[in-house]
């Protein structure tokens, strides 16, 4: 496989892990906003999860809690309809979403020999020099691939799917129907770096999908202004420059790291016109728009993929927005869960 210098894109991985109760799998297809509901119960946050998927408007993982990242998607496509929500799932806003699509949230799915055939990892190595020893870096089992194929938590998977261990081909089981219709031809991208998210437009800046997104930190903010997109490599290989010094790197000499879903470029490269800076995969969709990059734009690899399906060479992709006033927010936001904690 061709080698691309994939630069200063390290991921940072932190963060609680989420255990979700089991819940009958018709609860999600049945659920509705009830008025005067003072909290959104799992079953309704997944069915509007996989609905704002559908209608290109992604909420990153599908893990039925309310997030930073739900309420974007969620504002976003208020907001392109011209209803008004505040980042909140109203009564307006839940039937438009409720009558985009008819189908059913979940579908019933047959585990194939090919969910279930390896090799798989035993783990995936803390430090990316132990990464560079592995031939591939592939899903630690059949779990991992199933939730990614599903856009889904592994958490929620299991939650859906009591008592199935997930690894067995030939298995009925329950998982999201994010089956949607292809994007169309995508003419001009733009990265918010105060909002952390990404848009995607057609012919006549008519949006096409949105996404949420990781763009940049302190260390290697992310780039300002206009670039275009120079090369989309699926399976990239990730090569490490020691001139960016990453944290935790000890080596000073460059080396590679194989290709897998689970390589710190994730599945998918879409390289763009300043040094070292592209829109990639990530191995950990949970952390997208939570923590910090490296000067780079990371995307869930399903978001990621679906987007190098739709852009070519030459495609502007637009920065805007103020990582400053996104840290301050965060900072702020964190603040009471500090105090809790003391």
């Amino acid at each position: 496989m061709r080698r691309l210098a994939l630069l200063a894109c390290l991921v940072c991985w932190c963060g609680p892990s989420f255990a979700a109760a089991a819940f009958d799998a018709q609860s999600v297809t049945d659920a509705q906003l009830r008025d005067g509901a003072a909290r959104l119960k799992p079953e309704l946050l997944t069915k509007a999860q996989i609905l704002l998927s559908r209608a290109h408007y992604s909420p990153g993982e599908i893990d039925g809690k309310p997030g930073p990242n739900f309420s974007k998607a969620l504002a976003a496509f208020a907001g392109d309809r011209g209803l008004q929500s505040n980042e909140r799932l109203t009564d307006e806003v839940w039937r438009e979403l409720a009558n985009f699509s008819t189908d059913p949230a979940l579908i019933e799915y047959t585990i194939t020999e090919a969910d279930v055939r390896g090799p798989f990892l035993a783990k995936i190595p803390a430090r990316m020099e132990d990464m560079k020893r592995l031939p591939a870096l592939s899903y630690v089992s059949p779990r991992e691939r199933l939730a990614e194929k599903f856009h889904v938590s592994e958490a929620l998977l299991g939650a859906l799917n009591p008592g199935k261990k997930l690894d067995n081909a030939g298995e009925p089981i329950m998982v999201p129907n994010v089956a949607q219709v292809k994007l169309g031809k995508i003419v001009r991208i733009e990265v918010n770096k105060t909002d952390q998210t990404l848009r995607a437009f057609g012919p006549d800046e008519k949006l096409v999908a949105f996404y949420p997104v990781t763009a940049g930190s302190s260390e290697k903010p992310a780039p300002r202004g206009r670039l275009k997109v120079t090369t989309v490599q699926k399976n990239p290989t990730y090569h490490y420059d020691p001139k960016y010094k990453f944290k935790g790197v000890q080596t000073n000499r460059p080396f590679t790291i194989q290709a897998g879903p689970n390589n710190p470029v994730g599945a998918v490269w879409i390289g763009v016109s300043g040094e070292g800076y592209g829109l990639h995969g990530t191995p950990e969709p949970s952390k997208i728009g939570k923590t910090e990059s490296h000067g780079c734009i990371r995307l869930t690899n399903w978001d990621a993929l679906e987007l190098a399906d739709a852009v070519g060479k030459g495609v502007p992709v637009d920065f805007v927005g103020d990582e400053q006033e996104r840290r301050i927010a965060r900072a702020q936001a964190q603040r009471p869960n500090a105090r809790k904690k003391r």
